[in-house]
């Protein structure tokens, strides 16, 4: 079990003595600094309220301030010793936290999926008690820690969103089938429960599709949406609204599966799992051999009891490339044995199976026959995959894209540039606006100054950022208490999110 009070970068152990002396208070800001993908300028807010609940609350609770103040300060005496060597910080000011028996800080907060403007703050946090300045910034890096996944991930799902709603509209499917169309695929190319957790929560904000189930009980944990909406407060007694989705999927195979049946009976395979499964969606993996054996020859040996399930079955690829597998190769002439690769499974799945013409002239496979792409699927892919069914006259809603860590995991804190900065100090009763603007930076380090407030542009919706506020400015911001001395103040449902988060 890790004491709450060390979960911190070494530098932040000395800082408290390193502020000048008469430091009363300190404010800082969460901001998105910029975009290392082109074409995204707003990211999604959300996981502060699980930051709040489960590590300023819950674990700061059982390793911290429910233990005997005298082995908590002992061990943090110990690992400062070990860690830095014989030194003066002492461990008073963490006894005194101790002994004030709560964290007392203040989070004023955007609502959580609101999307932020780049340079925006999201949040701002400042101490309620003079004696604890130092408990600002020094909680940053678990912060930091926590934070930077959940809205990484729920700005890339909403971009990949964005995408498929375009193409929806664009080639007359259903809209609704988008919620479905992006699927979490990511959990097992994740660095850790938690990081698959807090990424498949920013999934869930854009889609419903999800494979990793620990994220939908992470949203009932923090976010719940109750069937008393009115008793936000109280998680205990309250019922969960079950009819409520948060996220789902199908039965599906895989390699395993398939190979126990053996490659000589891959078709009785098939015939097997259409007759376990004679309603709802089934998704097979279909590559462990011949994908195009199973496509041309397979399936179409298995079309009445297909066309005669109520549900639909899914083709699963899971090798090659992703866009020549789903659309076929390009510039290539068909010939005898070039005409699988060259029409693609889409094709060849309406070439056995038909269905029907979306009002864009596109064409839409019969409901019972699907396609599901999952490896290494990121936004470029999908687009070119989108963009290439598209000039072949197929609806984007022919295919299901699973989205896993090639495109989750392959982020960094610095992918948006998430940064705490304190704008704001007080000292010996007078308070002082600060700031940063390194001269050998490029204006991304620059900060904001004094106390900041962010209103909201009447005729855009879009939020904008004001220093040195005044106190007009700071009344009508729409930084909202959030979390004062232990306390929750706002407590919002995951619909209240995902609503946001959608825009």
């Amino acid at each position: 079990m890790f004491n709450a009070i060390t979960l911190i970068d070494g530098y932040k152990a000395d800082h408290r003595r390193q502020y000048p002396e008469g430091t009363e208070h300190v404010y800082s800001n969460w901001t998105p600094r910029g975009s290392r993908i082109d074409g995204i300028d707003h990211v999604v807010n959300v996981g502060l309220q699980y930051f709040l609940m489960e590590y300023l609350g819950e674990q700061f609770t059982y390793s911290f301030f429910e233990r005997d103040v005298d082995e908590v300060c002992d061990e943090y005496e110990r690992r400062m010793v070990t860690y830095l060597g014989p030194n003066a910080i002492g461990s008073q000011h963490i006894r005194d936290l101790h002994e004030l028996g709560y964290l007392p800080l203040e989070f004023k907060s955007l609502p959580e999926g609101a999307l932020v403007p780049l340079r925006v703050p999201m949040f701002t946090v400042e101490n309620t008690h003079p004696d604890f300045f130092w408990l600002v910034n020094y909680i940053e890096t678990l912060m930091s820690n926590v934070l930077w996944m959940p809205m990484t991930s729920a700005t890339i799902a909403k971009r990949m969103r964005g995408l498929l709603d375009e193409y929806a509209v664009k080639t007359g499917s259903p809209k609704e089938f988008v919620d479905w169309q992006g699927h979490d695929f990511s959990m097992r190319g994740m660095a850790g429960v938690e990081s698959a957790v807090l990424s498949g929560f920013g999934h869930l904000t854009q889609f419903t599709g999800t494979d990793t189930i620990p994220a939908i009980d992470f949203v009932e944990t923090y976010y719940p949406v109750l069937k008393d909406s009115n008793d936000g407060f109280d998680f205990v007694d309250a019922e969960l609204d079950d009819t409520y989705l948060i996220g789902g999927s199908v039965a599906a195979t895989e390699h395993s599966v398939m190979c126990a049946g053996g490659e000589d009976d891959e078709r009785e395979t098939y015939a097997r799992l259409i007759d376990l499964y004679p309603s709802g969606i089934v998704s097979v993996v279909s590559d462990t051999w011949d994908l195009w054996k199973v496509v041309t020859e397979t399936l179409p040996s298995l079309k009445d009891e297909i066309l005669a399930r109520d549900g639909k079955l899914v083709v699963r690829p899971d090798s090659g490339d992703p866009a020549d597998i789903l659309c076929g190769i390009r510039g290539r002439q068909a010939g005898p044995d070039g005409i699988p690769e060259t029409k693609g499974v889409v094709e060849l799945l309406w070439d056995t199976f038909g269905g029907t013409i979306t009002e864009t002239g596109h064409k839409l496979l019969d409901s019972h026959i699907g396609v599901i792409y999952g490896d290494s699927i990121n936004y470029e892919r999908a687009k070119d995959i989108l963009e290439r069914l598209d000039a072949k006259g197929f609806a984007s809603a022919n295919v299901v894209f699973g989205m896993g860590s090639f495109g989750y995991q392959y982020q960094t804190r610095d992918t948006f540039g998430f940064a705490m900065k304190a704008t704001n100090v007080t000292i010996d009763g007078v308070e002082k606006p600060i700031f940063k603007n390194p001269k050998t930076d490029n204006g991304l380090k620059k900060s904001l100054r004094g106390r900041i407030s962010v209103l909201k542009n009447t005729d855009t919706g879009e939020y904008y950022a004001v220093d040195d506020a005044s106190e007009w400015a700071q009344k009508e911001s729409e930084l909202k208490t959030v979390w004062k001395d232990g306390i929750f103040t706002e407590i919002a449902t995951f619909s209240q999110v995902r609503t946001l988060a959608r825009g």
